[in-house]
């Protein structure tokens, strides 16, 4: 993508400083630069307008940066889209950028920033947002492919999601590959810990709501080439394929239950915060081949255990 094909957006209380940093973009080229005094005003740009890059001050009055990127972070996530984001910090602290990442930023700037350091931190930035718009497409290509196949019987009609029937034919042909090529495969089941309570009180709509949310969470969680599947009630699977049978580690479903974690689900009643109990069975491809209802039952099983030891636990 070139320079002047970028749209970005400059968040700054401080009419100095967004007149700065325009003009050091000017200068290199990025024409498609929109000003916002606060971080209100660059969230109705974005409604206006999508932004490749948001450039924000992390200290502004009525709403910080911290703030306007999760604000952003959710605006994505309910329209499938990626914004990169870099705050200018005069913050020195290890501490305070590990919460600024935490929370989604791309990157950060120290004020007054350099002008050759800004334009490259812009342009590092903008291939995050094209890669990761890539990569949503290429998902939403994907699922539009399966909502054509002649088995419409293997998709879940309320989520978009696979159904059971899909994940054992998926299943069953991984674990093939998996034994013939010594990769391995991870099926991970979760179970939405506080679901039956939502519906009780807020409704079956609403509890609709939270599972079309998880599904299209944990499908910006995972992998493009990973498969989803919604199976009875409340529970998801999620299918992993590795073509090397060491690839598979347990931090990819701690950060599969933080993607969960990190924000509440946005309904039409209200935001509402859940958890999931997961259960994990990791197959190896040079071990003894299982069957697809064997690996299903094994992850059920560990399911059961992490239910037992408390909502948003992980059983292996």
């Amino acid at each position: 993508m070139r320079n002047k094909d970028l749209s970005i957006i400059i968040v700054d209380d401080l009419q100095f400083s967004r007149i700065v940093v325009k003009t050091a973009l000017k200068k290199a080229g990025y024409d498609g630069v929109r000003l916002a005094d606060s971080a209100t005003q660059a969230l109705g740009m974005l409604q206006e307008q999508p932004a490749d890059v948001v450039l924000a001050d992390w200290m502004m009055p009525e709403m910080d940066g911290l703030e306007l990127t999760d604000r952003i972070r959710q605006r994505d996530e309910e329209i499938g889209t990626y914004t990169a984001i870099i705050l200018f910090t005069a913050n020195e602290g290890i501490d305070l950028l590990v919460e600024a990442f935490e929370h989604g930023v791309d990157d950060y700037l120290r004020k007054p920033p350099n002008p050759h350091e800004l334009a490259a931190r812009v342009n590092a930035a903008a291939r995050i947002a094209v890669m990761q718009n890539d990569l949503l497409e290429t998902s939403r290509q994907m699922e539009d492919t399966i909502r054509h196949l002649e088995e419409v019987a293997m998709i879940d009609p309320l989520t978009g999601a696979g159904n059971k029937r899909f994940l054992k034919s998926q299943l069953k042909s991984n674990l093939l590959e998996a034994s013939s090529r010594n990769g391995g495969v991870c099926l991970a089941i979760l179970e939405i810990d506080q679901l039956k309570q939502i519906r009780r009180q807020h409704g079956l709509d609403i509890a609709n709501e939270i599972l079309i949310g998880m599904q299209r969470r944990l499908r910006r969680s995972v992998r493009p080439t990973d498969a989803i599947a919604r199976l009875d009630g409340n529970l998801f699977a999620i299918l992993m394929s590795y073509t090397n049978v060491d690839n598979y580690k347990a931090s990819s479903i701690e950060r599969l239950r933080d993607g969960i974690n990190q924000r509440p689900f946005k309904t039409s009643e209200n935001d509402i915060k859940v958890s999931a109990s997961i259960g994990v069975k990791y197959y190896r491809g040079d071990e003894e081949i299982i069957s697809a209802k064997e690996m299903m039952n094994q992850a059920m099983s560990k399911l059961d255990e992490a239910i037992d030891m408390g909502n948003d636990s992980i059983a292996y």
